[in-house]
């Protein structure tokens, strides 16, 4: 019989989510009578808004019509969204053939392994976002898990990681990074809501340059800054167009967790060792494994992208700021350190001396309030707890209502 894929028996068991899934629904069946609030998975909440759904609705409309159907498009996506992407969120640093309309920056993460194969060395910020890890391990450029319990750290074989704490300010220490490897970093970050700022990010990239390695630069929440003096792309650093590669989404901005819509922009700049284009090779992994994201996905993506639907971006994370506000203050008043919340959807709060999915369980306890325990994103996550801003405001206030039980 055929041999199944190393990789996947290499993974620890269970995605973090799924089986953040798998507990809720066990403490259900134990307690029936529990009405659980969610503020764990990052999962937005709230209705499509007016303008946005109008661009969806008007184009499903327009399918069916002789005149307005289509079917295949291109596998790069809408030229229109493609040149409105390069002109509203970059303003002319980035062409609109450098950009790659995608189902969202999930799914461009995991493709993106393909352009490096098994024999790259990866790193990665510790905490950070499951599936930079668990894509590296599926393709096999990572080995198996150690719980460092006989020794050495705990994390996978093969995988630099990054620590990124309070001690340094949630900023790695960039004498760690890889040579001629891949450097995962998203800012603002998921899970801690950490956001680098311009002199880090220009610190990061020349030392990635240095090094010959490649930026893997998740911005899936850069329409959550407020402050002006932060970047929201690593292409607003000098450099940044010979090193990196950058990810990111309407899922959080506008709702689309669903609709599943992002885009990656890769760098005509950007080369191989032997001087190969990269542009040209994401070019081919999206023409080979790829058929384009949905049609009437990439029309609201087009009208979130009009001064209306801008408008209403700004609104809706707004929202989850405000929900991100009552939640920080929530736990800030029973003494717990948090992180996060100004800037980013998460807050990142420390409970020292205890492990992560112990006080998932006391809060899933005393709360009857779902979180995410920090130790899944990481080996530097312990004695954390993510708690995501995504929920409907009352739910979000009764939760925090809910949380003074800790206290007790």
């Amino acid at each position: 019989m055929i041999k199944r894929n190393p990789g996947f028996a290499n993974l620890t068991a269970g995605y973090l989510f799924p089986e953040i899934a798998r507990r809720r629904r066990e403490y259900l069946a134990a307690h029936p009578e529990a009405k659980l609030i969610s503020l764990g998975i990052g999962n937005t909440t709230e209705p499509l808004t007016p303008h946005v759904d109008a661009g969806l609705v008007d184009y499903a409309k327009r399918l069916s019509t002789k005149e307005g159907y289509a079917g295949y498009g291109d596998e790069q996506g809408l030229t229109a969204l493609r040149e409105r992407i390069a002109a509203v969120f970059y303003g002319g640093k980035i062409a609109a053939d450098e950009v790659f309309v995608s189902d969202g920056a999930k799914c461009d993460i995991g493709r993106l392994q393909l352009l490096f194969g098994r024999d790259v060395e990866v790193a990665v910020q510790d905490p950070s976002y499951p599936v930079y890890v668990d894509g590296t391990v599926i393709i096999g450029a990572a080995g198996s898990y150690s719980d460092g319990k006989k020794g050495g750290h705990a994390g996978y074989a093969g995988i630099r990681y990054l620590p990124c704490t309070e001690a340094n300010g949630y900023f790695p220490d960039l004498k760690d990074l890889p040579e001629n490897g891949l450097v995962y970093f998203c800012s603002p970050n998921n899970p801690t809501g950490a956001v680098a700022t311009k002199a880090q990010l220009a610190a990061l990239v020349e030392a990635a340059f240095k090094k010959g390695s490649i930026i893997i630069y998740d911005a899936a929440y850069a329409e959550f800054i407020r402050d002006p003096s932060l970047p929201k792309s690593i292409f607003e650093i000098d450099g940044a167009r010979e090193c990196a590669i950058e990810v990111n989404s309407f899922s959080k901005p506008i709702g689309f967790t669903g609709v599943r819509l992002g885009w990656t922009i890769v760098p005509k700049e950007l080369k191989y060792a032997d001087g190969v284009s990269i542009n040209g090779d994401w070019n081919r992994v999206c023409t080979t494994v790829f058929n384009g994201a949905s049609n009437i996905a990439q029309y609201g993506g087009l009208a979130s992208l009009e001064p209306e639907g801008l408008k209403e971006m700004r609104s809706l994370t707004d929202f989850y700021l405000g929900n991100a506000k009552l939640i920080r203050a929530a736990l800030e008043k029973l003494g717990v350190s948090c992180i996060g919340g100004d800037n980013a959807p998460y807050i990142w709060a420390r409970f020292p001396g205890r492990a992560s999915w112990d006080v998932f369980a006391e809060i899933l306890d005393k709360c009857h309030v779902v979180t995410t325990p920090g130790s899944g994103f990481g080996p530097a996550g312990e004695s954390f707890i993510r708690f995501s801003a995504f929920g409907h405001r009352e739910d979000v206030v009764e939760a925090c209502g809910r949380l003074d039980r800790l206290g007790k």
